[in-house]
């Protein structure tokens, strides 16, 4: 699993307990989840579709960091399936882990629509492609 995505805890994303609020860490999971699924998929109209049981495992307070992994494990016709796993940055403890993710592909009219896609796939920059910071261009 990739963990590409890291939060700051901040005060407002406390619960009266003053650690991360539940509500707060889903909406992140939700958000980087579908730029994922949108990513592999090649499609920007992709909707969330079922989430699985949810495992709060510890808790994060003020000032950790936190980082989301997030990794597709099953592509069906018109969908995508993700885990999710969420840790603290520098334990390494795992806070929240999710088994199932599934997002549906749309079509320009909000249609499920195949999609094509059997495998992860990422965009790779190749290097030579980078701007170079000595050309005076």
């Amino acid at each position: 699993m990739n963990f590409h995505t890291r939060k700051w805890v901040k005060p407002e994303d406390l619960n009266p307990n003053g650690t991360l609020f539940g509500g707060t860490l889903l909406r992140w999971i939700d958000e980087e989840a579908v730029i994922y699924a949108i990513v592999q998929l090649s499609n920007p109209h992709v909707v969330t579709k079922y989430i699985s049981e949810i495992n709060f495992v510890s808790s994060a307070k003020q000032g950790d960091i936190i980082e989301l992994g997030i990794v597709a494990t099953h592509f069906g016709t018109t969908s995508i399936t993700l885990a999710c796993e969420v840790r603290n940055k520098i334990t390494r403890k795992t806070i929240l882990s999710i088994d199932k993710l599934v997002f549906v592909n749309l079509n320009e009219n909000g249609i499920p629509a195949p999609h094509g896609k059997t495998e992860i796939t990422y965009a790779y920059m190749s290097i030579d492609t980078l701007p170079n910071k000595d050309n005076k261009d």
